[in-house]
């Protein structure tokens, strides 16, 4: 069966870095586009950013260009999500999400959490 396992989270500062994976299995990771989504206390999930299945076209919410890069590893079926220059409002449960014949299929998270 699909399963996403996203790992990395943590308590960081601000201005601080942080390296989130999402260990994918039960498809065909390189046929497939991924994404990273966030949900903060008190607001909706929220899209964050997409990697094309070759890994050689990304895109990013407004909200985190420039300082979040995400990137893929086919050989080890995993998409990453380096977060850097973080910010309070960063905190959030991270999710890795892949689309498969019609389903959503989404990992448990992972919280980050910016604060001094």
């Amino acid at each position: 069966q699909v399963q996403l396992v996203e790992s990395g989270g943590g308590l960081v500062q601000p201005g601080g870095s942080l390296r989130l994976s999402c260990a994918a299995s039960g498809f065909t990771f390189s046929s497939k586009t991924m994404r990273w989504y966030r949900h903060a206390p008190g607001k909706e999930r929220e899209f964050v950013a997409y990697i094309s299945k070759a890994g050689d076209s990304t895109n990013y919410a407004e909200s985190v260009k420039g300082r979040l890069t995400i990137s893929r590893d086919n050989a080890k079926n995993t998409v990453y999500l380096q977060m850097n220059s973080l910010k309070p409002e960063d905190t959030a449960v991270y999710y890795c999400y892949v689309g498969l014949a019609g389903m959503d299929y989404w990992g448990k998270g992972t919280l980050v959490t910016v604060s001094s």
